[in-house]
């Protein structure tokens, strides 16, 4: 006999839905198929065939064959005779089941394993090269060629010793197994149906059925209640609409969608989904790929804001087959692949077609409520007596996109400890973000020390999962040490991005490492350095927002001309700059100190762009740090009433009309007043209403900052007489009268009137005797006159009282 060209193949051990009955049922026919060719009843075993055949599951069926043909494979004992009856028993079968479905990559390149091994070598390599032309990536595929080939050339004959009824057998087989490769073609004809679950969606559905027309064959719509415009835009689209009762179940209404689909595959999409143009072709070719089951496709989750560029890739189960038992489970973040089949590998297959995901956007959680209805959903879960890491994982991640990272950090840390029992990680689909999602939680709630053996765990179970990496980087930072952070991020430049089946965020190995470093070499004051790595960032990412607004920031605080710095930025942004971009990078113009120039370009944005808030407010103070108050009020008043920014808006036109002598009987003074309940912190708030004449209660000590704050602009704008009223709204609150003399004495000193300074930190002395603030304040004031040993004569003193 000749040897064996594949191994047993590795069938994958089943995964965490092993005990469901396909599995079983299948393990049980490959124990009785062992006992069979061990006794050398062949029509036994070949009776087990036909009875798989009549399984109704389809799945079961498959598992259950594949585990018959390992059998026959797997053994090795006995003489050549038995050998060789057990391979054309199997090859038999599998040839028996192939004429039916040719279109069977893992039958074809078994069945070829069955005839080489009996020296059946043209029909053989004939079944492989069908097998290669259905799945170029089959295991052992491209090595059985290579050994067909090899052995050919060898003039290798047929086994010696082979019984008569197995070279009867052959004779049977051979031509049988050619006209099979022949007929091993991708199928043709088979239609794909789209289906979705809407509601209240006009803003984006219309996007996202366009991305698909001429890829789908059906669109099925369910809608459960939308009052604007979302039934008419499916319609349109030539969806079928059906309309469904809304329980809080997404799982009830996706596989309704389901039920209603008549097409062969099944493609889901939520309406902030959208197929990246020039996908289409690839994706309807996913269809002729009959010996699948399911297909992933690459999602790039765009988070955050849109402007800032940030996104996630994660592999997405997107597309299966259209079957009654491959249906969702759960009330929210629903999942389906429990459903299809384990064990087979090469039944669901990732692909390159990539859609783009805009439902992470901060702009578009915040206007539908998103986090709040997810965690109330996710929370009735719990309260039905559900409990799972994956549930606590899905939690955590909507309390932190909520913002509340210590509610996030507790579900998160619950996910976790049930996916790490044993201080080891089991392989789940969501635990590589759950852990840098966890670690990202332990990082803003301060626990630091717990990152490092998170991350431990993490790269044991997920070698070259860079984001693990980038958050200990990220976590060094916060701790201070700066030296430890640089070689993490380093290394995440070394390793690149992580594959797409640990849902990466995209740019740890990349552009947002380079980022990382470039600020780590800002703070260190090594400019240059800081240009290179920016500049690096921009190569790995073009037009990348936060790269640019910080090169430009760097190159200006170089002093580079400001058009200059603009030719460089808009270069390497490939063209021009987007409105968002360009706003970002006139923010780095005026922090930068060029405030003429941001005037302008802000002034360019808001006529490209009249309801850019965030470049209103911007323009606001841009005009305000000018002196131009009575202008930067009017700016700021411009901003609409829906804008995010407004409260910001507000605070910039209330501090500018009072800046000009305006109090609380103003209209515009009392307006934008009360427009500011809600939108602006009770502290802040409460200042300015002081300074209007509007508040007469006592002011809180939470006041002080924002009160600080505000003078400190009115002495930079050198507006005495304003400045004069707030500091009157000063001595009226209730602050301690040390901490009054040191803001008023920090805000003289920031701005230059050092007598000022100095003498308020000299009444302190006099009435409330000297402490290390007003001591320590004095010898900066020394210091700044020339005065240098007056300066450390008390920089001493100051020391000696802080001890």
């Amino acid at each position: 006999m000749a040897l064996r060209l594949t191994g047993p193949d590795a069938l994958a051990a089943p995964g965490p839905h092993a005990e469901a009955s396909p599995a079983r049922a299948a393990a049980v026919v490959a124990a009785r198929a062992g006992s069979l060719l061990h006794t050398g009843d062949l029509a036994g075993y070949r009776g087990l065939f036909s009875e798989v055949a009549g399984w109704e599951d389809v799945a079961e069926r498959d598992l259950g064959r594949r585990l018959l043909v390992e059998a026959a494979l797997a053994a090795r004992e006995g003489s050549v005779a038995v050998l060789a009856g057990r391979l054309a028993a199997v090859g038999a079968e599998l040839v028996a089941v192939l004429e039916d479905e040719p279109c069977e990559p893992w039958l074809l390149n078994h069945a070829g394993v069955a005839l080489y091994e009996l020296g059946e070598i043209r029909s053989a390599e004939a079944l492989f090269t069908a097998a290669r032309r259905l799945d170029p990536e089959l295991g052992d595929v491209e090595r059985n060629l290579a050994e067909c080939a090899r052995r050919r050339r060898a003039g290798t004959a047929t086994p010696q010793g082979l019984p008569p009824a197995v070279l009867a057998v052959l004779r049977d087989l051979a031509p049988r197994a050619k006209r099979i490769a022949a007929a091993a073609r991708p199928a043709t004809g088979l239609t794909l149906s789209l289906c979705m679950i809407v509601k209240d969606e006009e803003a984006m559905l219309g996007k996202c059925l366009a991305s698909v027309a001429g890829a789908v064959d059906e669109i099925v719509v369910v809608d459960t209640g939308s009052s604007d415009r979302t039934v008419e835009i499916a319609q349109a689209h030539g969806a079928r609409v059906l309309h469904h009762a809304w329980t809080g179940d997404f799982s009830g209404a996706r596989n309704a969608s389901f039920d209603a689909a008549t097409g062969d595959w099944i493609l889901y999409l939520d309406a902030d989904e959208v197929l990246v143009d020039g996908d289409a072709e690839a994706l309807r070719a996913l269809t002729t790929q009959t010996w699948r089951e399911a297909f992933f496709l690459v999602e790039t989750n765009h988070t955050g804001e849109l402007e800032s560029g940030t996104a996630t890739t994660h592999d997405a189960l997107r597309v299966f087959r259209n079957r009654p038992g491959y249906r969702f489970s759960g009330r929210i973040h629903e999942q389906i692949i429990d459903t299809l089949p384990s064990g087979m590998p090469d039944r669901i297959a990732r692909t390159s077609v990539r859609l783009e995901h805009y439902g992470y956007l901060g702009a578009v959680r915040d206007a539908k409520g998103k986090s709040r209805r997810n965690i109330e959903l996710l929370e009735r879960q719990i309260a039905d007596g559900e409990d799972s890491p994956f549930l606590h994982y899905n939690l955590g991640s909507e309390h932190m996109a909520a913002g509340d990272h210590a509610a996030a950090l507790e579900h998160l840390r619950e996910a976790w400890d049930g996916l790490t029992p044993d201080g080891e990680v089991l392989l789940a689909g969501f635990a590589p973000s759950l852990a840098t999602r966890l670690m990202t939680a332990l990082r803003v709630c301060g626990e630091l020390e717990e990152v490092d053996e998170v991350a431990a765990q993490s790269l044991r179970a997920f070698p070259g999962f860079t984001d693990v990496l980038y958050e200990q980087a990220q976590t060094a930072r916060v701790a201070g040490d700066e030296a430890r952070a640089v070689a993490l991020l380093e290394q995440c430049l070394d390793w690149g991005d992580a594959s797409s089946a640990y849902s990466p965020h995209v740019g740890c190995g990349t552009h947002l490492a380079a980022l990382s470093l470039a600020a780590i070499r800002v703070g260190a004051g090594d400019r240059a350095g800081a240009a290179t790595l920016l500049r690096q960032s921009l190569a790995f990412k073009p037009g990348f927002p936060p790269s640019l607004e910080a090169l430009a920031g760097v190159l200006l605080r170089q002093r580079r001309p400001v058009a200059e710095v603009l030719d460089e930025v808009q270069e390497l942004a490939g063209g021009e700059l987007a409105p968002s971009v360009r706003f970002l990078v006139a923010v780095a113009v005026y922090e930068a100190g060029w405030v003429v120039d941001a005037e302008r370009m802000l002034r360019e944005i808001v006529a490209a762009q009249p309801s850019a808030g965030p470049a209103r407010v911007a323009l606001a103070e841009a005009l305000l740090s000018q002196g131009r108050l009575e202008e930067a009020a009017e700016a700021a008043a411009a901003v609409d009433e829906q804008a995010g920014v407004k409260g910001a808006a507000l605070r910039t036109e209330i501090f500018a009309r009072l800046a000009l002598g305006a109090d609380a009987g103003d209209a515009a003074v009392a307006s934008a007043l009360a427009a500011a309940e809600g939108r602006l912190p009770v502290p802040e708030r409460r200042a300015l209403a002081a300074w209007a004449g509007a508040d007469r209660e006592l002011l809180p000590g939470a006041s002080a900052p924002a009160l600080e704050l505000m003078l400190d602009v009115l002495a930079r704008l050198q507006a005495f007489d304003a400045f004069e009223r707030l500091a009157a709204v000063l001595e009226h609150a209730a602050i301690p009268e040390r901490e009054k003399r040191e803001r008023l004495a920090q805000v003289y000193l920031r701005r230059g009137f050092l007598d000022s300074a100095a003498d308020e930190w000299l009444g302190v002395c006099d009435r409330l005797g000297a402490d290390a603030a007003a001591l320590a304040g004095l010898a900066e004031v020394a210091a700044r006159r020339g005065l240098d040993e007056d300066a450390e004569l008390l920089r001493r003193e100051a020391e000696l009282l802080a001890a």
